[in-house]
């Protein structure tokens, strides 16, 4: 195939390749002027969600307007509640706040709408974002926001068929992650990752859980992967927990502006674990790499660290018996750790790693191309692990891991930013699923030796001969 053409088909598959969320980006950040993007965020993504409720809204108040001599309320909030849609009050309305955009008062009449959601829908309380009255906020510039934001359908039945909103959502999510640099990593994870660890996982049904949740990418992704495969959304089960309450902020928005409903806690993972009895079916993470400052010195003791303690200098291997702690019996979970994880020595990590491998729990190890990351351009690596390699579901894998090998994977979207396609990702996961013995997930396609999988004995990294598996 002649080379153009190839880059021409990738980008076809890319999540770069967007329409009008770019240019609602590039409006947007015009108005940003010199606000730190840490801090727009979340005057923007406020407005869009505010949006978003407020046509969904609408639109079945037009609709009971219609069938009021049939009896219908279209001011009872009980109407919409019985429908998922939330009820907004007449200070909150966009139309309310399109027409006084112009207004200097237009900060406070904002703030007053996010506080009258928050009251009247109880799920939302202390999630909205309520300080675009603040004097450093430019009130024109808000009021043009405002008036950028309003010629976007978000809500209706329409676009909410063809998540317009989500799409704009999550585009805002990368851009502002991209702006903000290493800090975007506290909430982002990009997208095509989460996609490997939900296809390779596959979490048709169960509890899933995150205990560095983020923004929710794995929920959200994880949502749409049953839809892909015709499952039910209220399938999965799911329960997350986050450190940084801007961040618990903005998945809990996330979350409800796709109709999941789920726990979400917001605390410390290791000292303050809000979901302490949890046994989840799936584990999806992208926890902070190389954590120096866990506090891990308070916790010697934890009944967590049953393959040994791990160094307070560095929260890695905390993580991933985190994870281990709340997996079910036939649990499975995926996580992205730095590629030092599979070799680091230090402060007794090699020990640890080396329990795990003895204990059979390594799965799968995917080993990623660099520049996949707005916070890191170190390369890092997909730990996959199961708690019963024999557990009649799949084959019996016990002895055995696969190394699946994806560092010239990805295209460049951009000077610095690399991104799996589709078809990266369907061979990545494609490749996984035939060696684990079940085909009714992900097609690989064996037009292509591309990624290369090894299989692995129990030396996985104490360098022993590496074994291609043919079958793949």
């Amino acid at each position: 195939m002649p080379r153009g053409k190839k880059s021409e088909n990738k980008n076809k598959t890319s999540a770069a390749t967007l329409g009008f969320e770019s240019k609602l980006w590039e409006a947007a950040d015009a108005l940003r002027n010199n606000m730190d993007a840490a801090e727009y965020k979340h005057v923007v993504l406020g407005l869009i969600f505010l949006k978003y409720i407020s046509d969904a809204f609408e639109e079945q108040h037009a609709k009971l307007e219609s069938e009021r001599k049939k009896g219908a309320d279209p001011e009872d909030p009980d109407e919409y509640k019985a429908v998922n849609i939330f009820w907004v009050p007449k200070e909150a309305r966009w139309s309310h706040l399109k027409a006084n955009a112009k207004q200097p008062t237009i900060g406070k009449l904002v703030d007053d709408a996010m506080a009258a959601i928050e009251r009247d829908n109880p799920t939302l309380k202390g999630v909205l974002p309520k300080d675009y009255g603040r004097p450093g906020l430019d009130k024109q510039r808000l009021g043009q926001l405002i008036d950028l934001v309003s010629n976007i359908g978000l809500g209706d039945k329409e676009n909410r068929s063809k998540d317009i909103l989500g799409r704009v959502y999550e585009y805002f999510l990368s851009q502002f992650a991209s702006a903000e640099g290493k800090k975007g990593g506290q909430f982002y994870t990009p997208s095509r990752v989460v996609r490997v660890l939900v296809e390779i996982l596959a979490p048709y049904k169960g509890r899933v859980f995150d205990p560095c949740c983020g923004s929710g990418g794995m929920f959200v992704s994880s949502e749409k992967f049953i839809e892909a495969h015709s499952g039910k959304l209220g399938d999965i089960s799911v329960y997350g927990q986050e450190s940084n309450y801007t961040t618990w902020r903005l998945c809990k928005m996330n979350l409800a502006i796709r109709g999941i409903e789920g726990n979400i806690a917001h605390g410390d993972s290791f000292h303050n674990d809000r979901h302490p009895d949890l046994k989840a079916d799936y584990v999806m993470a992208n926890p902070p790499f190389n954590d120096s400052d866990w506090r891990g010195e308070l916790l010697k003791e934890d009944k967590r660290w049953k393959f040994g303690t791990p160094p307070a200098g560095n929260a890695n291997f905390a993580w991933v018996q985190h994870f281990i702690h709340h997996l079910a019996p036939t649990g499975l979970a995926g996580f992205v750790l730095a590629n030092g994880s599979m070799s680091s020595n230090q402060s007794g990590e090699g020990e640890i790693r080396k329990n795990f491998i003895e204990a059979d729990l390594v799965d799968c190890m995917v080993a990623l191309p660099g520049q996949l990351f707005y916070s890191t351009q170190i390369p890092v690596c997909l730990w996959f692990i199961a708690r019963e390699k024999k557990n009649h579901r799949f084959r019996d894998r016990r002895g055995e891991v696969l190394f699946i090998d994806a560092r010239k994977m990805g295209t460049m979207i951009d000077r610095v930013h690399r991104e799996l396609t589709d078809e990266d990702i369907q061979k990545i996961a494609g490749a996984y699923h035939a060696w684990r013995g079940d085909t009714t997930v992900s097609r690989h396609s064996g037009e292509s030796r591309n990624p290369v999988a090894v299989l692995l004995n129990h030396s996985i990294f104490a360098g022993a001969r590496l074994r291609r598996h043919d079958d793949l």
